[in-house]
């Protein structure tokens, strides 16, 4: 026992278990995120709301409609139309009065990158999910903000394509995927160290 280096093996031992209990978290993330794609096709399927006044993901998906008093600002983002051709999402950031913090609704899609559209505001409706999120990955997994909502319109401004329809399958779950990753992680370092003592006390026994 001697001959086994201590701080290699506890530095090794803590790292193995810190990937297994990143598995576990993943596995538990995976649960909780599809008891979330449950609620959100639960909310497909249940009549409009008024859109809430503060972020609220259990309205995911859920058919919502808000007043727009005016847009201050505009967003083009990449995606896809309703006949799946892509283009540039229109996206406009609303204010509904002093009272709120505002939401964003995307009023249709571009074919040109550089569109302006002219709009002052008014009554939309459609379907809800997450405005763009500028926050860098990293961040956003330390930073539990709640992400702002929109509301993808049903019906585009003049001279814009339709929104493409409400999709749970662009619903990133990577969970068990990401389990699967740590685990392994976790059995490769513990077998090349495994190894790696192997080789080391093999060598002491070595008459000199």
């Amino acid at each position: 026992m001697k001959r086994i280096p201590l701080i290699p093996t506890v530095v090794v031992t803590l790292a193995v278990a810190a990937m297994i209990a990143l598995g576990f978290w993943q596995l538990q993330r995976l649960q909780e995120k599809e008891a979330l794609l449950a609620v959100y096709a639960h909310n497909e399927a249940l009549p409009a709301i008024a859109l809430p006044q503060f972020p609220d993901d259990r309205v995911l998906f859920r058919k919502a409609s808000a007043i727009c008093l005016e847009p201050v600002r505009w967003e083009a983002q990449s995606g896809r139309d309703a006949k799946g051709r892509t283009g540039w999402r229109q996206i406009a950031q609303c204010r509904t009065g002093a009272e709120g913090p505002g939401f964003w609704v995307q009023v249709g899609v571009a074919t040109d990158p550089g569109a302006k559209p002219v709009w002052r505001g008014g009554p939309v409706s459609g379907y809800v999910t997450h405005a763009p999120d500028h926050r860098p990955l990293i961040a956003g997994i330390f930073d539990h903000t709640p992400k702002a909502l929109m509301i993808v319109a049903d019906t585009p401004l003049p001279g814009l394509a339709a929104n493409s329809a409400a999709d749970l399958s662009a619903v990133p779950n990577n969970h068990l995927a990401y389990a699967v990753q740590w685990f392994l992680f976790a059995g490769i370092a513990a077998i090349i160290y495994a190894l790696a003592l192997r080789r080391r006390l093999v060598a002491a026994r070595r008459p000199r």
